[in-house]
């Protein structure tokens, strides 16, 4: 006769998730609390949202993943930036909005959950969350047997929610001729562009994660796996002191892709060739791929992860802000006009 069968013999180890959950709540207790009244643990999280300081009230959400970059983290046997880049890809997406972020969840599917993997991964979003001052209120962590080919891969999607003044939503309405584009730097890549990077480095060039490229200064994998920024904070700051008419968040299409999205139709971008320096990652991917600038420009952010739309008037204070804050701006083109079915972008 058949033995009975339970649970873990299916692959899913209940009383292993159960301590893995236990380790993690105090964790995420690291992460900011205010607003918080119930976290990890309970069904769902609650939280007390405070809205005496606004008068019309909006809620924005952003749902994201970090893509492929999970493979490089995986090569490198090394977690605790992903959870990062999973908190930087959803709140720049709501900060750009004018949105402060409030909270955030996430999900985490394993084929076999190791938790001192899982640690490391959640140690990386409450970072996130730190940077972006917003709490961590819940999750999932999903073991899933034969779902992945291997059994240490997994995959992230993170949820956030934050807050903005109806009177302060940053839709790009405000945006007219005349006005410049202040492009921020990027930390490197961020979370895009990474099945054709992947396929440049460990397919073309053959490349192992602790290989040295001399242009780079350090191994591909470390190259690679640089958290993306979050500008949440420096977007605050700015949208405090400064008339900030538009902002785009630029993520998987590149300039060409995003910067449109907030631009009226009677408008183009026009971009400056040349007014920024990319970092030495992309100029290394272009040629040892063999890359064309449309390419280029459409897979990756080349070295801008924001652009904001200012009055030419101030400009110039927007830019001195900016270094003080130590960020890297550049004026990079300037908005024009826009005869009816012409491209949104043009470059000069």
């Amino acid at each position: 006769m058949n033995e009975s069968l339970t649970y873990q013999d299916a692959g899913v180890d209940i009383d292993k998730a159960n301590r893995f959950i236990k380790t993690i709540k105090k964790i995420t207790r690291e992460a900011p609390q205010s607003g918080v009244i119930a976290g990890i643990g309970r069904f769902g999280g609650l939280y007390s949202l405070d809205t005496n300081q606004y008068e019309k009230p909006v809620l924005v959400t952003s749902a994201d993943g970090v893509g492929t970059k999970i493979k490089v983290a995986c090569m490198m046997d090394k977690h605790d930036t992903i959870g990062i880049d999973l908190v930087a890809m959803c709140v720049n997406d709501i900060a750009v909005e004018g949105a402060k972020p409030l909270f955030f969840l996430d999900y985490l599917s394993v084929g076999t959950l190791v938790p001192e993997t899982g640690e490391a991964i959640v140690r990386g979003i409450v970072e996130g969350c730190k940077q972006a001052r917003c709490a961590l209120i819940g999750g999932e962590t999903a073991e899933m047997p034969g779902l992945y080919r291997r059994k240490s891969e997994y995959d992230l999607a993170g949820f956030v929610v934050g807050i903005v003044d109806n009177s302060k939503i940053v839709d790009g309405s405000e945006i007219s001729v005349g006005h410049k584009l202040i492009g921020i730097a990027s930390s490197g890549l961020h979370s895009n562009g990474y099945s054709l990077a992947r396929k440049i480095c460990f397919e073309r060039l053959k490349l192992k994660v602790d290989d040295t490229v001399d242009v780079l200064g350090r191994t591909i994998g470390e190259e690679l796996l640089e958290p993306t920024k979050i500008y949440s904070e420096v977007i605050r700051h700015l949208l405090r002191d400064f008339p900030i008419h538009g902002i785009a968040h630029i993520t998987g299409g590149g300039i060409v892709d995003n910067l449109p999205r907030i631009l009226p139709s009677s408008c183009k971008a026009l971009i400056q060739q040349g007014s920024w320096e990319p970092p030495p990652v992309f100029t290394f991917l272009q040629e040892a791929g063999k890359l064309s600038k449309r390419e280029m420009m459409r897979t990756f952010n080349n070295g801008i992860g924001l652009i904001l739309v200012v009055p030419e008037s101030a400009t110039g204070e927007i830019v001195e802000f900016l270094v003080a804050m130590d960020e890297r701006p550049y004026v990079i083109g300037s908005v024009v006009e826009r005869k009816k079915g012409s491209p949104r972008i043009a470059w000069m």
